[in-house]
């Protein structure tokens, strides 16, 4: 007995200490829980998500805990924690974006989960790089078309011109010539409930619909019309080739798998992914540009270089001229990296270690591109536009500068950068009897005078001789990106 009671002890002393070590290895990240039950620290997070999230990582460091809304977001701000989010197995896009995903578009779960992989790869082979020539030209011909539709004089808010320009732009490529409205009515119609789904996008991916009633009228509206139109798509063919839109192209994927009552969904979610990004980018790429005298006065000293001056015949454009024209790509970049989403997320399959933490399966792993581009480590001076500093990352290949986010990273790396690149480019070139530079110019009846931006509202307020506006082109700080071009 004297014998076996020593050996009881060390073998007691060995499981405590293992169970010690365990717990010591199993320890999670801090966590903000705030006071009230289920909804946590929903109240502060959502009045300023960015702020709440730097102030976090500065009181308790690179990845912290926040509980809101019955929901664990941990978050990852240095370089170990991103390497987990971008290159773990055991962490999944699909998941964690597939609540969103049906209570935005009304996709169930079961439909998501067969459909995602099969139609993300579409996109990326349809819009892709090899693709990337079969859209310059259509882009070309479409901004043409609404430019000379907005006439040659009168005054427009910057971010109502962007609007008038791409929202039938990007209809009549991704859907069917013709399928954007062109009754003044209609096409009000179409901004008003377009813009009212798109701004409650956020509250409408994490509250029941019944809360938002103004949100889900618009939905609605905007399901009825793919509903109406979804038969004209699929028989659609273009005029001069005969060719198919994205959209056919992943219809006939849908109705492969017996899911073809979702064509209108899915329709929903195309539409939201392109505008909802094409939009804001578009507009803060221009107000960047004019607020900068000096880079602006380069771009169209070198659109006059590669074009001649401006004149009153329509300029056709190559992607070898786009690519002798590299300060717009440039000023592109420098925008989606001031202007990147504020957060994506993954979910935590199994425990992961992240330094001295182990985060727990079921957790919500966000990552925020916006504060990875403020990073000095990365971006020096994080704060200024400075278009020149993509001079150093090799473009041709698609590499971007060290830290860069906006496109996302990984399997799911957004599909349409390319296009919403050459998209943005041409915006930046294309013109009616003047480049678009100039037409900004005349569309705001002035020189431009000043610029105040406030990079934590992110308010641009700029004033023009004959016009002043002020808008918050708001920045996405959704929680929860679109399944299929996610940032």
């Amino acid at each position: 007995m004297e014998l076996i009671s020593p050996t009881v002890i060390i073998i007691l002393g060995f499981l405590a200490l293992l169970l010690f070590f365990q717990r010591k290895n199993l320890r999670g990240p801090p966590c903000i829980r705030g006071w009230i039950p289920w909804i946590g620290a929903g109240f502060e997070f959502v009045k300023a998500p960015l702020e709440f999230i730097e102030k976090a990582r500065i009181k308790y460091g690179p990845v912290f805990t926040v509980f809101v809304m019955g929901t664990r977001m941990t978050f990852v701000t240095e370089e170990e924690g991103i390497n987990v989010f971008l290159k773990s197995k055991e962490v999944n896009f699909e998941l964690a974006v597939q609540k969103p995903v049906y209570r935005t578009a009304s996709i169930p779960k079961n439909i998501f989960l067969t459909l995602h992989e099969k139609l993300y790869v579409t996109i990326k082979g349809k819009i892709g790089t090899v693709n990337l020539y079969q859209f310059t030209g259509q882009l070309t011909e479409e901004l043409h078309e609404q430019l000379e539709k907005l006439g040659t004089h009168g005054t427009m808010e910057l971010s109502n011109f962007v609007r008038h320009l791409l929202y039938p732009v990007s209809v009549n490529i991704l859907f069917q010539k013709g399928l954007f409205p062109t009754n003044e009515r209609k096409i009000r119609e179409f901004h008003q409930h377009f813009q009212a789904y798109d701004e409650g996008f956020e509250y409408g991916s994490q509250m029941p619909e019944c809360l938002l009633s103004h949100w889900s009228k618009s939905k609605k509206w905007l399901l009825a019309l793919f509903e109406k139109n979804i038969p004209d798509i699929k028989t659609y063919r273009s005029a001069k080739d005969n060719s198919v839109t994205l959209m056919q192209t992943l219809l006939d994927i849908i109705e492969m798998e017996r899911n073809e009552e979702k064509s209108p969904n899915y329709g929903l979610l195309i539409l939201w992914a392109s505008l909802s990004n094409a939009v804001p980018v578009a507009f803060w790429t221009l107000g960047f540009v004019l607020s900068h005298p000096s880079v602006h006065k380069t771009i169209v000293e070198g659109i006059s270089s590669v074009f001649g001056t401006a004149g009153k015949d329509k300029i056709k454009v190559s992607e070898d001229d786009l690519k002798k024209l590299p300060l717009i790509r440039w000023c592109i970049l420098e925008t989606l990296r001031l202007r990147a989403p504020g957060i994506i997320t993954r979910k935590v399959m199994k425990p992961v270690q992240i330094l001295n933490y182990t985060v727990p399966s079921g957790d919500l792993l966000m990552l925020s591109p916006f504060w990875l581009h403020r990073n000095p480590k990365y971006f020096p001076e994080p704060e200024v536009f400075k278009p020149e500093r993509w001079k150093k990352a090799n473009l041709e290949k698609n590499a971007f500068l060290d830290g860069f986010m906006a496109f996302g990273s990984g399997k799911y790396q957004c599909p349409g950068r390319e296009i919403q690149e050459t998209t943005f480019c041409l915006v930046g070139w294309s013109d009616c009897t003047m480049s678009l530079w100039e037409c900004l110019r005349w569309l705001l009846m002035g020189d431009f005078i000043r610029t105040k931006y406030d990079s934590r509202s992110c308010m641009m307020k700029a004033g023009f001789r004959f016009q002043m506006f002020s808008f918050p082109m708001r920045i996405h700080s959704k929680l929860l990106e679109f399944y299929l071009l996610e940032n």
